[in-house]
């Protein structure tokens, strides 16, 4: 009560409510009781055509085979990221290759990433330029972001000071705001998933896990993602009516924010291993982190809205664009490509 009086009192608070062989189409999935959106998605394919770019003054197709592999970007469950380069154009791309075969699921959520990949158009979001299936390997051709992740930020300065993270908060929420307004969740907002590049843009990434809900007040009941910074409502869905929606990206934003303020995952001490059982007491039974005593009343009161364990007292990404951590970045501009200098990606 008294922190909320202090907060009050100081103004803070916040009113809350993507040649030979030709590459196929991806396949759709066998009908099933359950796969309501089967037109949709055929429809979407049929629509899909490879997209056409300019090179040497003539118009050519992006066709996977025409990209040079130059480093692996990165790796995990869910495939590789390679940095690419189009042997017409010389531009570089990111390739995102999803392996093996898949089994119904898995092909379902390619099929969502697909379908948001393509249709998502914003500043804010890592664009995808096509997308290829060949032999059942998926291939995503991205937008390449030359600085890397906010986790290779965080693990080349250990720690973020608050006038570059305000500024990343910015840009995050409204990309989030896209999202959001377009009725998907992301389900997936940590420090990898979070891209910036020379030009000072912090965009979003890797729409793998994400869902798009299928009416403004539908709400996700899957547990996908990383689960180290899934919110209350995800951990324990029998508590808060088997339910989350939209808030739950904020509560990883939190997260997120607050482990590159101090320079280590927050719910946890260090040397704790993050398996599910010490997360779900971490983040279900315990109280919700807290900046360090000489972050700022904005940063604190900011990361205090975020991590409300009640998911109904969570602003939204339209109302934290508001707060005033977040009007920081317009009083003191900076230039979050300074942060860039000496990392090599």
């Amino acid at each position: 009560m008294a922190a909320a009086n202090e907060r009050k009192s100081r103004g803070l608070s916040l009113s809350l409510p993507r040649r030979d062989p030709v590459p196929q189409p991806l396949p759709l999935p066998p009908p099933s009781a359950d796969n309501n959106n089967n037109n949709n998605n055929n429809s979407l394919l049929h629509r899909f055509r490879l997209p056409l770019i300019p090179a040497q003054g003539r118009i050519v197709s992006l066709d996977d085979l025409d990209l040079d592999r130059k480093s692996l970007l990165g790796a995990g469950s869910g495939g590789k990221v390679y940095k690419v380069v189009h042997r017409w154009t010389g531009r570089i791309y990111a390739l995102k290759i999803i392996q093996e075969k898949h089994e119904l699921d898995v092909r379902r959520q390619i099929m969502r990433e697909m379908e948001i990949l393509l249709r998502a158009k914003s500043p804010h979001l890592v664009e995808c330029y096509g997308v290829f299936d060949r032999g059942g390997e998926v291939s995503f051709v991205l937008e390449f972001m030359d600085g890397g992740t906010l986790a290779d930020v965080l693990k080349f300065h250990r720690t973020i000071s608050e006038r570059y993270l305000a500024e990343v908060t910015k840009q995050v929420l409204l990309g989030l705001l896209y999202l959001h307004k377009h009725k998907i969740v992301h389900r997936d907002i940590k420090p990898s998933n979070l891209l910036i590049n020379r030009r000072q843009e912090v965009k979003i990434g890797d729409f793998g896990v994400s869902t798009v809900l299928a009416h403004t007040l539908a709400q996700c009941n899957s547990f996908v993602g990383t689960c180290a910074y899934m919110s209350p409502e995800r951990f324990d869905p029998d508590g808060n009516g088997g339910e989350y929606g939209y808030a739950a990206d904020i509560w990883s934003l939190g997260l997120t924010l607050l482990e590159c303020a101090i320079g280590r995952f927050p719910c946890l001490q260090p040397g704790e291993r993050p398996d599910w059982p010490t997360l779900m007491c971490a983040i279900c039974l315990g109280d919700p982190p807290s900046p360090p005593p000489d972050a700022s009343p904005e940063f604190r009161n900011f990361i205090s809205c975020c991590l409300q364990k009640d998911a109904g007292r969570r602003p939204s990404a339209e109302m934290l664009l508001t707060h005033p951590f977040v009007k920081k970045s317009e009083l003191q501009p900076c230039s979050v490509s300074t942060l860039l200098q000496g990392l090599v990606v």
